[in-house]
């Protein structure tokens, strides 16, 4: 019997750890498929696997073969890059998959808005300009205040609101750049030659998890964002669920997303959502068929102590899923934002961190002595604190007084 699941992962992610912790809890052979080769290749066969991410056509090759001495169950993506070899692959072996032509619209922002906008999702006026030449604003049918992203990219990085010309060029030109950074383009195809621009949307923003199966979304999670985001970078911090919004708004949400989902054509695994809600209603911001990013999974803790990687697993092994509820009280994460560019020298306050009431946990990701570059030119986050409470107001001050314990020095 087939018990092999392949997670395709960036050698950067936050992710491999959580999803190799489900997987051993499920008695499940795991193989890690990333774009470098790993050291011990060749001393643990079937641990892991090289895959080209930007080549989705030699990735299936690659996939296949190894699947003929080592069948497996079910292909996964973890991370963005891996979502359209996932589903070609998937689609090559005969399993579970979102159709290619979704996954592949999936790695770019300016293709799922197209497709938002088609289906009639509200969506911002929006247009997706070629990096090389000079900007020259003001855009037509894009109206002030605007934000400027790259196609591609996650975690708010290369994402700026404009409110006028001087700040458009501004933008373009800081997104130009981080475009031309070696390590993106080696990961892109022709998604780093573009930026999409569109309307700014005001409005409280939440995040949605959720799973596909067979093409039915069911959400797990509504995350609220206490900080506001409203530019000119859009740093996330604070994450806490369940959500505080009436009833009605987080049913509009699901319904927002549900239909998202469907206007896209994803039909199996994890689902994440940023959404804004104002008077006109809920606007889906940014869609990805994956999990939530970073180590923010540690926030969520389903009944049976079951974490959203042994759901995600299951589901995708076909297992029984049972119970999706979430544990009781409130949870929450702080991403740790990294406040100037420099070297890491050290965290201190750890401690007094840890003892604050309610913080389940300090978790500090890159080590002194390491270059750190805030957004929106950074992709890394300093480290991440959880907590939990009876109330989601209790978790966002235990968050908020654990990162003032924090002293963060940088040289």
């Amino acid at each position: 019997m087939k018990n092999r699941i392949l997670l395709l992962m960036s050698t950067q992610t936050y992710r491999a750890s959580p999803y190799l912790k489900a997987a051993g809890k499920l008695g499940v052979e795991a193989t890690v498929g990333s774009e470098k080769r790993q050291a011990l290749e060749d001393y643990t066969p079937g641990k892991t696997l090289t895959v080209d991410f930007t080549d989705p056509a030699g990735a299936v090759e690659r996939i296949v073969r190894f699947a003929e001495t080592h069948p497996l169950a079910a292909v996964l993506a973890v991370d963005d890059q891996g979502v359209e070899p996932a589903a070609r692959a998937a689609e090559a072996l005969g399993l579970p998959h979102h159709p290619p032509e979704t996954a592949r619209a999936m790695g770019s922002k300016h293709r799922i808005r197209q497709i938002l906008s088609a289906a009639g999702l509200p969506s911002p006026p929006f247009v997706c300009l070629a990096v090389d030449g000079e900007p020259d604003p003001p855009v037509p049918r894009v109206p002030y205040p605007c934000v400027l992203k790259p196609l591609h990219l996650s975690a708010s990085r290369g994402v700026i609101r404009a409110d006028n010309d001087r700040e458009f060029r501004a933008a373009f030109r800081r997104i130009a750049g981080i475009l031309q950074d070696p390590e993106v383009r080696r990961r892109t195809r022709e998604e780093a030659d573009s930026i999409l621009v569109e309307g700014f949307i005001p409005g409280t923003e939440v995040a949605l998890e959720g799973l596909l199966c067979d093409g039915e979304l069911k959400p797990l999670a509504i995350f609220d964002k206490p900080d506001p985001l409203d530019g000119p970078h859009f740093e996330e911090t604070i994450y806490v669920t369940p959500s505080a919004l009436p009833a009605a708004a987080q049913e509009e949400i699901a319904a927002c997303a549900r239909r998202s989902a469907a206007a896209l054509g994803l039909r199996q695994g994890p689902f994440h959502g940023e959404f804004r809600l104002n008077p006109d209603g809920v606007w889906p911001i940014d869609l990805a068929a994956r999990s939530i990013g970073g180590n923010c999974s540690g926030s969520l803790r389903f009944r049976g102590d079951r974490k959203l990687e042994e759901i995600i697993l299951r589901h995708a092994l076909g297992m029984e899923l049972a119970n999706l509820e979430l544990e009781p009280g409130a949870s929450g994460v702080m991403m740790i934002p990294i406040p100037a560019a420099g070297t890491l020298v050290e965290v201190a306050g750890l401690w007094k961190a840890q003892k604050v009431a309610g913080i389940s946990d300090v978790q500090i990701t890159l080590n002194p002595g390491q270059k750190v570059v805030p957004l929106p030119e950074g992709n890394r986050y300093l480290g991440f604190l959880f907590a939990r409470g009876e109330t989601p107001g209790e978790v966002v001050e235990a968050l908020r007084e654990a990162h003032r314990q924090l002293r963060i020095e940088i040289r």
